[in-house]
């Protein structure tokens, strides 16, 4: 027997990207799982059958949501159906979303600098309620304590989206040299 998946979309600030919403968790709470290629998904079968489509070029999962990437000669009302009623299915014949547990913890290390878990903490508790509002995520890389630059991660939605550099400049870094006299600039990595 099947079990029953409700599943809705969200449109957010990257017109390439839509949030797919299921009344189930897919993944670990606030684990992140951003697959780029087709050749990065070998861990998820749900991301890899995704793949099949000419119009998935990325696929973001994380809590209750997929977020797919397409690219810009699509339009979301030509292959929102298909995409809806394909994760749907796959859901509800309650294959795994994963082959094996893909943790990326986010618990801090013992010999982590305290700035390093400051930056982390005001991260969590300020931007990234907003940020997986819109189907993306955000995580900290890095610290240079010598150029004050702060590097973060952008995944989901966030990746390629264009409003991401503005409110990377003028709300996240703001926030942080603001709350944090040390950081200087706020730089986004792997994009």
């Amino acid at each position: 027997m099947n079990r029953y998946i409700n599943l809705y979309t969200e449109a957010n600030p990257n017109p390439n990207s839509m949030k797919f919403v299921a009344n189930v968790m897919l993944a670990e709470d606030s684990i992140t799982h951003d697959f780029p290629t087709l050749e990065s998904a070998e861990n998820s079968p749900l991301a890899q059958e995704l793949f099949t489509l000419p119009y998935v070029q990325r696929v973001f999962v994380m809590n209750n949501f997929v977020t797919i990437t397409k690219p810009e000669q699509y339009e979301w009302h030509d292959i929102i159906s298909q995409l809806k009623q394909q994760i749907k299915q796959y859901l509800e014949e309650d294959k795994p979303v994963f082959k094996t547990n893909l943790s990326n913890s986010l618990i801090p290390h013992a010999d982590e600098p305290e700035i390093d878990r400051k930056i982390k903490q005001i991260l969590d508790e300020y931007v990234r309620p907003a940020v997986e509002t819109d189907g993306g995520f955000i995580g900290f890389h890095s610290f240079e304590e010598n150029t004050g630059i702060v590097k973060v991660l952008l995944q989901g939605s966030c990746s390629g989206c264009p409003s991401s550099t503005i409110t990377l400049k003028m709300g996240i870094e703001n926030l942080l040299k603001r709350m944090v006299p040390e950081v200087q600039t706020v730089i986004a990595e792997g994009v």
